[in-house]
């Protein structure tokens, strides 16, 4: 859903928030310090280039004064080569510093992107589950790209140009210190203007920021379900609801740089009254007799005006930039504040009987405060047994699943394994010991082969094989080779995705398996052939499956059915099937849906396109 735009810049005075100053000191600290020694460098030459700038004014001056004062031609042969040599020189540092600003930017962004990868990987599911992709793509991809170019481009060019400055106003100010001391009356309302104009990028910044997020969430929901906008044949939604979001992005980028533009006009204006006022005042010096100053003085400070305003202009621009980025640097280091709630106790262990019994007790959770799902459940999974989980849609079935996995930690009760508590287990110790074919299936677009490997990149080719032939999926890797199968695997059916799960769970010989919907999208002669590899694989391991086809679970040692959180029955299916309970009835439906001809509704009524079966 898009977000309501900012309005109101901040108002508390200042150019750079105490907020601003931490994450810069956090950026320094993090990721340019341990690269002193070539910031240093990089300093130095910079400095250099500054001094390129005032060996020019001062050799210009000598070159006026051959001209004016009738010098000899090999003077001036002499201030040419000069210029000629300082500027080589300059040249050459112009070429130096950007190429190692960038790499030494570019590794810092490295670093801070494996950072923040690394990061990311440690976080709950309860984060991503509340995050728009967009925002955290935008983060590691455009955002901590456009850091990069800022402090290894922008800034490193913003620093020569305040070397420049700062090295020609002392010279200037050293040769014509009146002229210069009225030069400088033109500085304070810059900087107002500066103050004004940097609070309303910083709006305008996080605005397109903003929308650029809610178009890349956008952009992901429309690619990833384009196939449900391709049978609803909602293009034309999907595309102005994209083409929305891209105005929006147009709309903050043109505020964003129509406040900026503001800057450069008004500096050319109070330029332009800081040269009237050298030629006005300088020219009435070199006329009057009571001043010490010739026209070669008065020509080399007007150079040396544009040499400092030059930079100076641009240097006024980077400051309304820096604005910008600071949106941007609260932006990558606010996922650094994210904080995983599920980590491993100070005294966890690797310690357990992955092969004991499963066991819930009084345990409760909720996903939201007001709206708990467990309240007291308990349930016993036999080590080396079948257990099933049976129930109506939002009954808690897979957030089992997902709590024994500590993919979420109980607000109340225990949960253990082998006797122990899953809280004092290390956490990949514990998920080490699960094989788990989901009913989301991830999918890379590289070949059947290398999916199923991905499990497991240390086991053998026989190995794989082996598994492949017990999820009946080698054939298909026989006759696709090594080609992918499209991202998502978008090439594959339903059916033969699941079978790859099934594979990876065998390569994983893991002594508990859980089975989420393994056989949901499979036909039915598929399924007696998968069935058999599950019974395989489930062998003497502690298996825990979830099914709405009941059929696939007849011969489970226990069932459980839930409703509304709460455990409403529970048996093997003859004794269910002959209390005429929940189970009963979930089944019968669950026949009827199976035996229904194609175009006929459970109850027995024909169904047509565009009408309800009564």
């Amino acid at each position: 859903m898009p977000t309501k735009p900012i309005k109101r810049p901040r108002k508390d005075g200042r150019y750079l928030s105490v907020e601003d100053r931490a994450n810069i000191g956090w950026f320094w600290r993090g990721y340019l310090r341990a690269r002193m020694p070539w910031l240093i460098t990089i300093f130095l030459l910079i400095v250099a280039q500054g001094f390129v700038y005032q060996q020019f004014l001062r050799l210009s001056e000598n070159g006026l004064r051959v001209i004016f004062e009738k010098g000899t031609a090999r003077e001036l042969i002499w201030v040419c080569a000069m210029v000629f040599g300082v500027f080589t020189f300059r040249g050459f540092m112009s070429y130096a510093v950007p190429r190692m600003s960038v790499w030494v930017a570019s590794g810092a962004v490295l670093k801070l992107r494996a950072d923040l990868i690394s990061h990311l990987m440690q976080l709950d599911l309860a984060f991503f589950e509340h995050s728009p992709p967009g925002a955290i793509i935008l983060r590691l991809a455009q955002q901590a790209e456009a850091l990069s170019v800022f402090v290894g481009q922008a800034f490193v060019r913003a620093l020569g140009d305040a070397a420049t400055v700062v090295i020609l106003s002392v010279y200037l100010f050293y040769k014509q210190p009146i002229l210069f001391v009225a030069a400088t009356l033109v500085i304070p309302p810059i900087l107002l203007l500066l103050q004004a104009v940097s609070r309303r990028i910083r709006v305008a910044q996080a605005n397109a920021q903003q929308a650029m997020q809610d178009y890349m969430g956008g952009l992901d929901e429309a690619v990833g379900g384009i196939r449900t906008v391709k049978i609803a044949s909602q293009e034309e939604v999907e595309e102005e609801r994209l083409v929305q979001s891209t105005r929006k992005i147009r709309r903050y980028a043109i505020k964003v740089n129509a406040t900026a533009a503001l800057v450069f006009p008004f500096v050319d204006f109070a330029a332009a009254l800081v040269y009237v006022m050298v030629i006005g005042g300088g020219g009435y010096m070199v006329l009057s007799p009571n001043f010490d100053m010739d026209g070669a003085a008065i020509i080399t400070f007007l150079i040396g005006l544009v040499l400092v305003f030059d930079p100076g202009r641009r240097l006024s621009q980077f400051f309304v930039q820096l604005q910008g980025n600071m949106v941007i640097l609260e932006r990558v280091r606010s996922l650094f504040r994210e904080s995983p709630n599920i980590t491993d106790a100070p005294d966890a262990h690797d310690n357990f009987d992955a092969g004991g019994d499963i066991i819930f007790d009084n345990v409760r959770f909720a996903y939201a405060e007001d709206q708990p799902l467990f309240d007291g459940l308990s349930m016993t999974f036999q080590g080396g047994r079948t257990t099933a989980i049976v129930g109506p849609t939002g009954s808690g079935k897979t957030t089992i699943l997902s709590l024994l996995g500590r993919l979420y930690e109980p607000l109340g009760g225990r949960i253990t394994i082998g006797g122990v508590a899953l809280g004092d287990l290390r956490i990949k110790a514990l998920r080490r010991s699960f094989s788990v074919v989901a009913q989301d299936i991830v999918i890379f677009n590289n070949s059947i082969w290398e999916n199923i490997r991905y499990v497991a990149p240390e086991v053998s080719d026989e190995q794989i094989w082996a598994a492949a032939e017990a999820a009946e999926i080698a054939d298909l890797i026989r006759q696709r080779g090594d080609a992918p199968v499209g991202p998502k695997g978008a090439q594959l059916s339903g059916g033969q995705k699941q079978r790859i799960a099934i594979a990876r769970a065998f390569l994983r010989e893991a002594p508990v398996v859980l089975l989420d919907e393994a056989t949901s999208a499979l036909d039915q002669a598929t399924e007696e052939k998968v069935k058999l590899a599950l019974g395989r694989l489930a062998k003497d391991r502690t298996t825990i499956v979830i099914a709405h086809r009941l059929s696939s679970i007849i011969d489970a040692d226990q069932i459980y059915v839930l409703e509304a959180g709460r455990v409403a029955e529970t048996g093997t299916h003859d004794q269910l099937m002959d209390r005429r309970g929940l189970y009963s009835h979930l089944y019968q439906m669950n026949y009827a849906a199976m035996s229904a001809p194609m175009g006929t509704s459970s109850n027995g009524a024909a169904s047509t396109n565009g009408s309800r079966s009564s």
